[in-house]
């Protein structure tokens, strides 16, 4: 009877962790979302981490840091009429417009601006198909090895996608450079070209104004990818990183960071073990495949089956319903809100309100 009471009460507590890991994902509506711890590089939660996604504007992310590592910041840059008529969202250069390299990387990486992107990328390589090629090789070299680039700015095309786990693998390596973070940790600047004409960013990033400890991140948005997101952010000696893709609002967006920014604390606050939860979604996009002649700069990598690796739960098969698992609030979060005063070109003040939403 004792042996029988323990089994039993075995049965209903496992059912129970279960029933609130299950929960708990039905609050992560995109259709991959990870969390990384990183300090190991370990992924802490994850939906989907391996499903393939179309990148949209995080696609600058990888631009920028093939633009760091090869061009001095205080070169100047020609824009060319290629990229001044770029589709957008873009700042408005225009065709002969001169700009340095590091004020193209705050319009790409605050303003999401597709004509900068394509500046620095012909800058780079002369044509944006040869700066891809060197995007797929740095993203390979990082280890995210299942992402394909075939543009510098995001747009939607055939053969171009991502996984939630390769992009936080490229923010990781991003965070490398103090240039690029101090870049995403800023709010607002303002840019000049040569002639003196200025042009005022805003950081695409709300959770720079709202979340206590946001380090930075690139946002992104296509009909086809729908809202995507990656940051990093700090608390105490801890750093996580989460990354989204296609969520269905830019609410929804930020909601889920948020809670998976505190989710990813409280596991490792709490030492608890990785979950992975792998979902079915009816509204992934068809990727199309690149055709013959853009097939040049691609690196060609078998594709692994996802396996179930030692401190990793796997809750659910890809094929299965979906699952739920709750996510704990975040506590004790601290809104920063301060009037903008000045001309300073660079500062982190912003007021809180009509914060644009980013198209790119």
């Amino acid at each position: 009877m004792h042996k029988y009471n323990l089994l039993k009460f075995f049965v209903l507590f496992t059912v129970c962790c279960l029933l609130s890991t299950f929960s708990e994902a039905d609050t992560v509506h995109s259709r991959a979302a990870v969390v990384m711890d990183t300090s190991s590089g370990k992924l802490l939660y994850a939906k989907n981490p391996d499903l393939r996604c179309p990148p949209a504007s995080t696609t600058k992310l990888m631009t920028a840091i093939v633009a760091i590592e090869n061009l001095p910041l205080t070169d100047i840059v020609t824009v060319s009429k290629n990229a001044a008529q770029v589709s957008p969202h873009k700042v408005g250069f225009k065709g002969g417009d001169k700009i340095t390299v590091e004020e193209l990387l705050y319009a790409a990486l605050l303003g999401s601006a597709n004509d900068a992107a394509v500046a620095l990328a012909e800058a780079v390589a002369g044509s944006e198909e040869k700066f891809a090629a060197l995007m797929n090789k740095k993203a390979f070299l990082i280890g995210a090895r299942d992402t394909q680039f075939i543009n510098a700015n995001g747009l939607p095309g055939p053969g171009q996608y991502i996984t939630a786990s390769d992009l936080s693998k490229i923010m990781n390596y991003a965070l490398n450079y103090p240039k690029l973070k101090q870049i995403i940790n800023t709010r607002m600047t303002e840019i000049s070209t040569e002639k003196g004409r200025s042009i005022f960013l805003r950081n695409t990033n709300r959770l720079l104004w709202s979340e206590e400890g946001q380090v930075g991140g690139k946002t992104g948005y296509t009909r086809t990818a729908r809202h995507c997101f990656v940051c990093a952010s700090e608390r105490d000696n801890d750093t996580v990183i989460v990354a989204l893709l296609g969520s269905p609002s830019r609410r929804d967006l930020w909601r889920e960071s948020g809670l998976l920014i505190g989710k990813g604390f409280d596991m490792l606050g709490n030492g608890e073990e990785p979950v992975i939860y792998l979902a079915k979604a009816d509204d992934i996009p068809v990727l199309e495949k690149a055709s013959q002649k853009k097939k040049s700069h691609t690196i060609k990598i078998k594709k692994k089956r996802l396996k179930a690796k030692k401190g990793k739960t796997y809750i659910a098969q890809k094929s299965g319903a979906k699952k739920k698992i709750i996510l704990a609030k975040k506590k004790g979060k601290t809104k920063i809100l301060a009037k903008y005063k000045g001309k300073n070109k660079n500062y982190r003040v912003a007021k809180k309100n009509g914060i644009t939403r980013n198209k790119g």
